[in-house]
């Protein structure tokens, strides 16, 4: 069932270029405690998220937030429930959203669903233009089981993810998984087996421009002792296919990262453990391609402690996320720190605001930064939030890499006509477009570069570049 709330923002701090907005807070009916999850900006411009728990029958929501003028919110922001969770359907669900090719959005419960009868495997889910739910693929322990992360986009319409659990050897898989429901285990991770086996999962994958798949277990690794978790890399094709290990956390240089990665235009990954480096509280690092990682901030818990949430790079170039814990009043923080490692706190949650922000951030096509907290507020179920740093509008290509003759979709705000659409300077061919996107395909000669928008306002740049994969 829909439920649509009009809002009132509240709870406004701010310095120099810099306000903080609460946006909503959870109260159970609504849902409650979004747990590592980003808010996804969807084809209507509209954020959508997932609430772990709460809504009609306690096992967690689907919800958007709508910004002024979109589906006749007049007010700044307009919050509805598109979708209650009652377990046949899927339970618990984590992570975040995908914006799928075909318009859809698709996620990921950690229980619940369905095979030969109940299971408590979790699900693959599908929401479709019309809001209307549906169940791609119900996990067993045979194929893996409680996915934590949401799933991405490659290969035309093949999804692909982990799950944090079982998979034969009993520490979690990696997978593809088609449209139509068909599912392929690319690797069961195995503790077990001892080093250099990495285990348990819990982060989304990402494609890196060498095409192959990169993401990080919570344990497991090449340290002797069963080690604090790794970085891997999945191979699809090729002589080289098949799964490595490209580094390990041995506690010194961080430990348990829950987060998946990015990559920056140097080449290198970046991303956050939850744990360890030199205070115990948690590291931002960098690991280049061949395995050399560096710790760029080691958390010392007055600026912030326990980094769940991955990071997100920002059109000024600033990495920016969360910390669970520490800060002014030990409820977590929002930081932005520069790829070489010098690091500020933007602000401390003091509970009435929220508390322990889990999930990364999205900055979305208008500028601003929004994220969520799963703990805090006026009912102690969560929160969502605005950041606004004062950075200008851009576009936003689904997805962020492809091959030439791939299918992107560029989401923007606003963007008013004639338009047009280059790729690195190479013009490519507009198939659709509405005021909050535009449909389009990586043009033959593009190269890895910025995607510019020019609408009747002027031009709009990508927020990150696209990375042609060869």
């Amino acid at each position: 069932m829909t439920k649509t709330v009009l809002l009132c923002m509240a709870a406004v701090m701010a310095s120099p270029a810099q306000t903080f907005t609460t946006l909503v807070t959870f109260d159970w009916m609504n849902g409650a405690d979004p747990t590592y999850m980003s808010l996804t900006q969807g084809l209507d411009g509209a954020y959508w998220g997932a609430t772990t728990k709460g809504g009609s029958y306690g096992y967690g929501t689907v919800f958007k937030l709508a910004p002024a003028r979109i589906d006749g919110c007049l007010l700044p922001f307009c919050f509805t429930t598109i979708h209650d969770f009652d377990q046949t359907d899927g339970s618990l669900p984590l992570g975040s959203l995908l914006l799928g090719l075909d318009g859809a959005l698709y996620g990921t419960t950690e229980a619940g669903g369905t095979v030969a009868g109940p299971a408590e495997g979790g699900t693959v889910y599908r929401i479709s233009s019309t809001n209307a739910l549906s169940t791609i693929y119900s996990f067993s322990s045979g194929v893996g089981s409680n996915p934590n992360a949401g799933v991405i986009e490659i290969d035309g319409g093949n999804f692909y993810g982990t799950t944090l659990y079982h998979g034969g050897l009993g520490s979690g898989t990696a997978y593809q998984l088609t449209t139509g429901g068909v599912l392929t285990t690319l690797h069961r991770f195995d503790y077990l087996g001892g080093p250099p086996n990495g285990a348990f999962p819990s982060a989304p994958l990402m494609q890196a421009a060498d095409g192959a798949l990169y993401g990080t277990t919570v344990a497991g690794g090449t340290a002797p002792d069963g080690g604090d978790g790794e970085i891997f890399k999945i191979v699809l094709e090729g002589p080289d296919i098949g799964e490595t290990v490209v580094a390990s956390f041995d506690g010194t240089n961080g430990a348990n990262p829950y987060a998946g990665l990015i990559q920056l235009p140097d080449g290198a990954f970046y991303g956050t453990a939850s744990a360890g480096g030199a205070n115990g509280k948690g590291t931002v690092f960098a690991v280049t391609p061949g395995g050399t990682l560096t710790t760029l901030h080691n958390f010392n818990t007055a600026d912030g402690a326990n980094p769940y949430g991955g990071l997100i790079q920002a059109t000024d170039g600033n990495l920016y996320g969360t910390t669970l814990n520490g800060g002014a009043s030990g409820y977590g923080t929002i930081f932005k720190i520069t790829p070489g490692g010098a690091l500020a706190t933007l602000h401390s949650f003091d509970l009435t605001d929220g508390a322990n922000p889990n999930g990364a951030l999205l900055q979305a096509t208008d500028g601003n930064f929004y994220g969520a907290t799963s703990a805090g507020g006026a009912n102690g179920d969560g929160t969502l939030f605005q950041l606004s740093m004062g950075l200008r509008p851009f576009v936003k290509t689904v997805p962020t890499s492809g091959k030439v003759g791939a299918a992107v979709t560029i989401l923007g705000t606003h963007m008013l006509g004639p338009l047009s659409v280059t790729f690195d300077g190479i013009p490519a061919v507009i198939e659709g477009a509405t005021l909050s996107a535009i449909f389009t395909s990586v043009p033959a000669g593009a190269a890895t570069g910025e995607v510019a928008v020019t609408t009747a306002d002027g031009t709009l740049l990508s927020n990150v570049v696209f990375t042609l994969i060869q």
